[in-house]
């Protein structure tokens, strides 16, 4: 891990946070701030609503890294009080709040993803919870909160706005959202908020809070939805055009190489370190080019010490049609061998489910209907087909894919 760098000029640190921002609010602001020569407090709130983070949350955490590397503390603030409302930010309806408990076990996966991105030193990382002080508040403290914000100011978010207009039920806890994230910035006393674009009101709403309470108003900042694989929408688990930050080396090497052309360029500024200038030049040359330097810098960055030549032999094999070495093996217990039907065979569905290529039966079987598994490279397309005990015993068993690059080799155990 890098050195801290302490003590940068202003005119350096802002040329560096600026990149890749979409709202600054503001830049005179964040220069008095700076010009105190104290290290800022910068504030993140996490919403642990689910416990896998991709890499549209790797652009806001690398902006966190650069105010550490800075020597400015962030602050990552779990919103475990909060995530029990459900953040209604962008929600066409109401969302199903959590329990206490929930948010906080999905905040230990939250976190653990978190340090492949943020330095670890106390200096420069404070982990709260707002559980902390808002639990601890009555009915008049909410009654006095709610009275620092009128309707009107809060029916000026788009989303409440649309919802309103078409007869959409909005509940009165959805209301409260706005402003208990905005006393988070009171109860922290933050320098400085980031957020995606899609929580520039939220956070605009902690600046008019911290005024209110009688602090220094936070600088706002703000960083793009990173669009997915599929171009269109923004990356997210649901819609499967997601490069997980877990994702192994070679898988998250293959997905980067599929990145749409016409993203390149803001993958490169949101992701990677490179110049604007080498950026440039990439983009002016050949894409492939240009996606295996991106695959590269991505990898390696949350990957030190990955073998990037391995992933790319490994990505150049599977796109040929081959079948790469050092798939992970699973071994089929030859007591799973469907006794009832034939001793000799297994369902096709079960190996699939075993392999942890699909969660059930069922989408193992949709899987092999639309032609989405292969056995030994080779398309398998029966649903309710099965393999025998000869062809899971036989030297290398067998090997089952899924899409462009999900493998198992299936051997028979004992």
């Amino acid at each position: 891990m890098s050195e801290i760098r302490w003590n940068v000029p202003i005119a350096e640190q802002i040329e560096l946070l600026r990149r890749g921002v979409v709202d600054l609010v503001s830049e005179d602001d964040l220069r008095r701030k700076l010009e105190k020569g104290a290290p800022l407090r910068v504030k993140l709130g996490a919403d642990p609503t689910r416990p896998d983070l991709h890499l549209g949350h790797a652009v806001i955490l690398r902006k966190m890294r650069q105010f550490q590397d800075l020597g400015h503390k962030v602050i990552m603030l779990i919103g475990d009080f909060t995530a029990m409302i459900g953040d209604p930010s962008g929600k066409s309806k109401t969302r199903p709040p959590l329990t206490l408990e929930q948010t906080r076990e999905n905040a230990k996966s939250y976190l653990e993803q978190c340090r492949l991105i943020l330095r670890q030193e106390p200096e420069v990382l404070e982990i709260r919870y707002n559980g902390e002080w808002l639990e601890p508040m009555g009915y008049a403290d909410v009654i006095r909160l709610a009275s620092r914000y009128t309707v009107a100011r809060i029916m000026e978010r788009d989303d409440f706005r649309k919802r309103f207009e078409g007869g959409v039920p909005i509940a009165v806890h959805e209301l409260l959202y706005p402003l208990t994230q905005g006393y988070d910035s009171v109860a922290l006393e933050a320098d400085v908020e980031l957020g995606g674009t899609d929580q520039l009101f939220n956070n605009l709403v902690g600046r008019a809070l911290q005024r209110d309470y009688g602090q220094e108003a936070q600088v706002v900042m703000t960083l793009p939805l990173l669009v997915g694989l599929d171009g269109t929408e923004k990356m997210s688990k649901s819609l499967d055009n997601y490069i997980g930050l877990t994702d192994e080396p070679h898988e998250m090497f293959a997905k980067l190489m599929k990145v749409p052309d016409p993203l390149l360029g803001n993958y490169f500024t949101l992701l990677t370190d490179l110049p604007a200038a080498r950026i440039e030049e990439l983009l002016a040359g050949h894409p492939v080019a240009a996606h295996r330097e991106l695959a590269r810098e991505v990898v390696s960055g949350l990957h030190p010490g990955a073998d990037l030549d391995a992933a790319e032999a490994r990505f150049r094999s599977v796109a040929r049609g081959g079948i790469p070495e050092n798939i992970p093996a699973v071994t089929v217990p030859a007591a799973d061998l469907d006794g009832s039907v034939d001793p000799q065979r297994i369902s096709m569905a079960k190996l699939v489910v075993l392999a942890g290529l699909e969660p059930s039966n069922g989408a193992a079987r949709k899987l092999m209907q639309n032609r989405g598994l292969k056995l030994n490279g080779e398309p398998f397309t029966d649903p309710q087909g099965t393999l025998t005990r000869d062809q899971l015993s036989a030297e290398g068993g067998v090997v089952i894919q899924k899409g462009k690059d999900r493998f198992a080799r299936l051997i028979l155990g004992s």
